[in-house]
C-alpha cells in the first residue's frame, strides 16, 4: 500500500512541475518587454519540462536549472509569482542528495 502512496505522490510532483513551468513560459510569453537573459530561461524552462516528464528526476538537477532561470528572469517583478510557483514545485521533489 505505501509503495501505492509513493508512486501517488511522484505522479502529484510531475504535475505540479509541469503545471509551474507551464505557467511560467505563458507568463514570459505574455511579458511585453524584451529581457536580456530570455533565451537562457527558455532553455531552463524547457529541460526542467523534460525533466518533469522523468520518473524521479534529480533534486540538485532541478535546483540548478531554477538557479538559472532566477538568474535570468528573477528582477522582473511581473514574473515573481509564477517564478514563486516554480520554486514551489522544485522544493517538493526535497532538497539535494547529501542534503537535509
Amino acid at each position: 500500500m505505501s509503495g501505492r502512496r509513493y508512486g501517488y505522490a511522484e505522479t502529484e510532483r510531475s504535475r505540479a512541475l509541469r503545471a509551474a513551468v507551464s505557467g511560467l513560459r505563458h507568463a514570459l510569453a505574455r511579458h511585453p518587454v524584451e529581457l536580456p537573459d530570455r533565451a537562457v530561461a527558455e532553455e531552463e524552462l524547457a529541460a526542467l519540462a523534460a525533466m518533469a516528464a522523468e520518473s524521479e528526476p534529480e533534486p540538485a538537477r532541478l535546483r540548478g536549472a531554477l538557479l538559472l532561470v532566477l538568474g535570468a528572469l528573477g528582477s522582473v517583478s511581473a514574473l515573481a509569482e509564477p517564478l514563486t510557483e516554480l520554486n514551489a514545485a522544485i522544493a517538493r521533489f526535497g532538497p539535494p542528495s547529501g542534503r537535509r
